[in-house]
Order: structure tokens, then C-alpha cells, then sequence
């Protein structure tokens, strides 16, 4: 009897070293985890994005299943006024612990409140078709394909995402037009089981799915948000005269630039 006590005993202790060891471990992951997502942010973005992109901070707690991402700035194309483009202020995320271990990690939500955009517009296009047009330059298509691992290491192919629920509302667009500006609200935007039937997805085709309808909803809040601009200049004869003037201004600026152009293709002084 006294020597089964004794073997229950070291059992015991046995475990609770297991568990420990577990716990310690959980602890360095999560340590390591915020600085390699904040890396691969900074690193994968503006391959994605061809602008500047910034995350400020990133931290994940795998016991609790939860991730929360800090000031995420995504910059304008070349050409624009504005510095960015969007600005998430907190992303936070729900997430299986046990697949963090796994090839796939498993996101129950990930939710963003009360982003911040910016929508610019000009007579040939604007800011935001620019940033689509990049996104879809660099990654081939609808589907962009699988990239390595942002350290480029070559450990093995990067890890891959299925994103149950995706949710961003309270979101704020800026409109600017000319020298006027607005403001206008974008309605929620939701998308359900991304990356379930591929069994996976990668962070880059995540982000290009996602990216994609945003900033397709932000379009049509914008182009909604500029007509009522629209109306409302019409409407007032003292602005109505300006905002053509504007307009005169912005299509001789066009002109200048596109003969300043053809001149450093072809040559010549006139």
C-alpha cells in the first residue's frame, strides 16, 4: 500500500511538471507569436498593398484564444493627397488554442470597430480603385497564390487560415473632392467561412479577400456619399460657381500633366 502511495505521488508530481511545462510553454508562444504576426504585417502589407503598411502592435494569448492587432495604417498610392488610405485602429480575434499548434489555424471572428477611411477622388479615378488595382497586380487575380513564410526561412509552408466570421462596422469614410470634404458612414460588412472549402487559406489570400470587399463597399458608400455632395453644390448657387472653377482648374492640371509626360517619352520642348 505504502509503495502504491508513493508511486501515486510521483505520478502526481510528474504531472503537475507536465502541466508547467505546458503553461511556460503557452507563455514563450504568446511572447513570440505578437512579434513574428507584427513582422509578417510589415513585411507581407506592402507586398500586398504596394503602399506603405504599418502595424503597431500585436498580441495573442493562446490559453484564452484571443489575439488583439494595434494601429494598423495602410498608406495611399503615389498621387494622392492623403498619407493613407485606411487606419484600423484595434483588430481583436477569436481563435481555436489547439490549432494555433497545427498546420491550420482555426478563427472563430475576427472584429473591427470603428475603422477610418479615406476616399479621394479625381476626374480620371481615385485613390481607392488605385489600391485595388495594386492588390490585384500583385497577386495575379482572384486568387493569389500561396507565397513563403515572411522570415524566408524555408522551414516549411506557411501557416494557413479558415476565418469563421469576419465583421468590420462603425466604419468612417472621408470623402475629399477637390478642396471639399465629407463625411459618410459605412454600413457593416460581414463575410462567413472564408478559407472552409480550400481547407485553409493563406494570411495573403486572407488579406486579399478581405481587402477586396471592404474597399469595394467603401467605393460604393464613397460614390453614393459624392453625389449628395454633388447635389448639395448645385443647390447652392455661392458654391456651384467655385466647384466649377475647380473642376476648369483640375482638368488643365490633367492637361499639363499628360503633356509633361508625353514630352519625357518622346522629347522635345513644346
Amino acid at each position: 500500500m505504502a509503495q502504491q502511495s508513493s508511486l501515486l505521488k510521483k505520478l502526481f508530481v510528474l504531472l503537475c511538471l507536465v502541466v508547467a511545462l505546458v503553461v511556460v510553454g503557452l507563455v514563450v508562444l504568446s511572447m513570440y507569436l505578437g512579434p513574428i504576426i507584427k513582422k509578417g504585417v510589415n513585411t507581407a502589407g506592402p507586398r500586398l498593398t504596394g503602399t506603405r503598411v504599418e502595424l503597431e502592435s500585436a498580441k495573442v494569448s493562446p490559453l484564452a484564444g484571443g489575439a488583439s492587432l494595434k494601429g494598423l495604417f495602410v498608406g495611399n498610392p503615389e498621387g494622392w493627397k492623403s498619407d493613407k488610405a485606411f487606419y484600423l485602429g484595434e483588430i481583436r480575434v477569436r481563435m481555436s488554442p489547439a490549432s494555433l499548434l497545427g498546420d491550420v489555424i482555426n478563427i472563430e471572428e475576427i472584429y473591427i470597430d470603428q475603422p477610418e477611411f479615406v476616399y479621394e477622388k479625381s476626374l480620371t479615378g481615385s485613390n481607392i480603385k488605385d489600391l485595388l488595382a495594386q492588390i490585384e497586380k500583385n497577386t495575379g487575380g482572384t486568387s493569389p497564390a500561396e507565397t513563403p513564410a515572411p522570415d524566408g526561412s524555408g522551414a516549411g509552408p506557411a501557416k494557413k487560415f479558415v476565418v469563421k466570421s469576419f465583421r468590420l462596422q462603425n466604419a468612417k469614410v472621408t470623402l475629399a473632392l477637390g478642396d471639399r470634404t465629407a463625411e459618410v458612414s459605412l454600413p457593416t460588412v460581414s463575410l462567413n467561412d472564408l478559407g472552409v472549402k480550400e481547407g485553409g487559406i493563406t494570411s495573403e489570400q486572407l488579406a486579399s479577400t478581405v481587402l477586396r470587399k471592404v474597399l469595394a463597399d467603401v467605393t460604393t458608400a464613397a460614390v453614393d456619399g459624392l453625389a449628395n455632395m454633388g447635389k448639395s453644390i448645385i443647390s447652392n448657387p455661392a458654391t456651384a460657381e467655385e466647384s466649377v472653377q475647380q473642376a476648369k482648374d483640375n482638368v488643365k492640371q490633367g492637361l499639363d500633366d499628360a503633356k509633361a509626360k508625353a514630352r519625357s517619352i518622346f522629347g522635345g520642348s513644346k
